[in-house]
C-alpha cells in the first residue's frame, strides 16, 4: 500500500471519532472540522515518529494529537479564561442515576454547551483522565481553578439533566 492510500485509510478510519473529540472541546461543528483537518496535517507530518505499541495505540496517538490541537485553538483565542461565574449554581450531589436515563447524544450536546473553560476542564478530567494538577499544568491555570471549573461544569450539567428529566415527564 502506498503512502497516499495509508493516509487516506487513516483518515477514513478515524475522522469520525476525531471530529467528535474536536466538537466536544470546541462546541462548534465547523470550527471542529477545521481543527480536525489541522490535526490530521500534524498527524501526517509526524507519522514517522509514531511507535506502534499494539492494538489501539494508533487511535490513542491520533486522539492525543487531536486533543492538543483543540487545546491550542482554545488557548490562542483565550477562550479558557472566558467562563461565566456560577458561584450560586445548584449542584446535585449525585446525578448518576438520572444521567443513565438520558441518551448519550443529549449528554454530549449538554457538554458542548458548557462555557469553553468549564468544557475543557470537564473533558480533560472526565474523558482524558487527567488530575487537576495535570490540567493546571496543561492549561496554565492553578490546580484550584481546575477544581472550581470542574465543580461549576458539573453544576451546569446537573441543572441541565434535571431540566431534561422534568421535560420528559
Amino acid at each position: 500500500m502506498d503512502k497516499l492510500n495509508i493516509l487516506k485509510d487513516i483518515y477514513d478510519r478515524y475522522s469520525g471519532y476525531m471530529l467528535a473529540i474536536c466538537i466536544r472541546y470546541c462546541g462548534d461543528r465547523s470550527i471542529a472540522h477545521d481543527i480536525m483537518h489541522d490535526g490530521f496535517i500534524k498527524i501526517y507530518n509526524s507519522l514517522d515518529r509514531f511507535e506502534d505499541r499494539g492494538d489501539g495505540s494508533l487511535k490513542a496517538w491520533i486522539s492525543k494529537i487531536m486533543v492538543n490541537e483543540c487545546l491550542q485553538y482554545l488557548k490562542k483565542r483565550d477562550l479558557l479564561r472566558k467562563s461565566i461565574d456560577l458561584e450560586k449554581a445548584n449542584v446535585a450531589d449525585d446525578i448518576q442515576e438520572d444521567v443513565s436515563r438520558i441518551p448519550a447524544k443529549v449528554l454530549m450536546d449538554f457538554i458542548t454547551m458548557l462555557p469553553p473553560g468549564y468544557r475543557t476542564v470537564f473533558n480533560l478530567y472526565v474523558f482524558e483522565n487527567k488530575s487537576h494538577r495535570e490540567i493546571g499544568r496543561i492549561l496554565g491555570i492553578e490546580e484550584k481553578t481546575s477544581s472550581s471549573q470542574l465543580f461549576r461544569a458539573r453544576a451546569i450539567l446537573a441543572e441541565k439533566v434535571r431540566k431534561y428529566e422534568r421535560e420528559q415527564r
